[in-house]
């Protein structure tokens, strides 16, 4: 069962959220290269971001492994 939380920032799109949400999140954030912005009102969405965040920076994105680029790009 996934646990729900929910975020207090003023974003609708974030409201209701997963803690798998939040890390995925933040993994995705990292892997684009984005600067870390952890929910400021949500602690647990916070720890959660964070985590993802980390685990982001010295993980590489699954999107960008084992791509080949298409053969009109080589």
């Amino acid at each position: 069962m996934k646990t729900t939380l929910w975020s207090t920032t003023n974003n609708p799109s974030t409201s209701w959220m997963t803690d798998e949400d939040w890390l995925n999140l933040g993994k995705s954030d990292a892997w684009a290269g984005k600067p870390k912005s952890s929910p400021e009102n949500d602690v647990l969405a916070a720890s959660m971001y964070d985590l993802g965040y980390s685990q982001g920076g010295i993980e590489r994105s699954p999107i960008r492994e084992g791509l080949t680029p298409p053969p009109h790009c080589k």
